[in-house]
């Protein structure tokens, strides 16, 4: 029969034991609202990223905060290959809730084809810009920045805004009133690299690599595609949810530097460019 002081040591020993077992749980508790505040974190990276674009608003909106911006530990991947489309597609523009700030009619829709590249030149008041388009990836986005183009849509309107924090440098145009919510009184769906991923799949809310170079489409929100788009200027970050279909050259890419160059009017990291830049036209070539 055990003594006293055998039971007083053997309720230690299971008070001990208890009291580990409460730590341990605590310590996974606590690992689990780590890992998921730190996916939160991440998350809200992504949706801040993308509220640049989303919420395209006139110049004298509050300025995107550095929240807003991507982490520079972030480590984002390329977006993914785009697969092969066939010769031709089909297209849907569909009209906008909002009239065209500028009259144009929407491009065709059958028989686009997917073949070669476009190449586009861009004459500014700051230099030309020169671009290749590539519908073998966005087939219908070119075919409506063409047709926009033939139509002169773009020639005598400006580059409303510019940012230049640190992962997202971008010069944004294409709007004839100047504001950021004007557009062609159409809207069409994203193209790659949104279409390379399911629409449930998660990791297409994630940043991924917009390097500088590249030329892309501004939007809403899916689907609402129109006649904004911005060229990069230095790798940025954002969700693939905006539609790539061109590149910039080297010779348009220093037009675009020393645009920058000259900062955001009255300061900060989002906003009208210092230096105006008029779009005298857009040329395809």
């Amino acid at each position: 029969m055990p003594s006293n002081e055998q039971r007083r040591a053997a309720a230690k020993r299971k008070l001990e034991r208890q009291l580990e077992n409460r730590a341990q749980r605590a310590r996974k508790r606590k690992q689990l609202t780590i890992a998921a505040s730190a996916l939160g974190v991440v998350v809200a990276v992504a949706a801040g990223v993308g509220i640049y674009f989303l919420t395209k608003g006139d110049d004298n909106s509050t300025s995107a905060k550095s929240s807003e911006t991507p982490d520079a530990s972030l480590t984002a991947a390329p977006p993914p290959a785009a697969k092969a489309k066939p010769a031709s597609v089909s297209c849907e523009y569909r009209p906008s809730q909002k009239p065209a700030d500028k009259a144009v009619s929407a491009p065709g829709t059958a028989n686009i084809t997917t073949a070669g590249q476009v190449k586009a030149t861009m004459d500014t008041n700051q230099g030309p810009i020169s671009m290749t388009l590539n519908p073998g990836e966005s087939p219908c986005t070119v075919n409506s920045f063409e047709s926009l183009a033939k139509q002169k849509y773009f020639d005598a309107t400006s580059c409303h805004r510019m940012t230049t924090g640190k992962g997202l440098q971008v010069l944004q145009c294409g709007d004839p009133s100047g504001t950021g919510m004007g557009g062609p009184g159409y809207e069409f769906d994203n193209e790659y690299p949104t279409d390379q991923y399911a629409p449930t799949d998660q990791a297409a809310q994630f940043p991924v690599e917009y390097k500088r170079g590249v030329l892309a489409m501004a939007n809403a929100g899916p689907g609402t595609n129109g006649s904004q788009f911005f060229l990069v200027y230095g790798d940025s970050q954002l969700p693939p949810q905006y539609t790539i279909f061109g590149t910039v050259d080297e010779a348009g890419l220093a037009t675009l530097d020393k645009i920058a160059k000259g900062g955001v009017a009255g300061g900060g990291q989002d906003g009208k460019p210092a230096s105006d830049v008029n779009i005298q036209s857009v040329q395809i070539n």
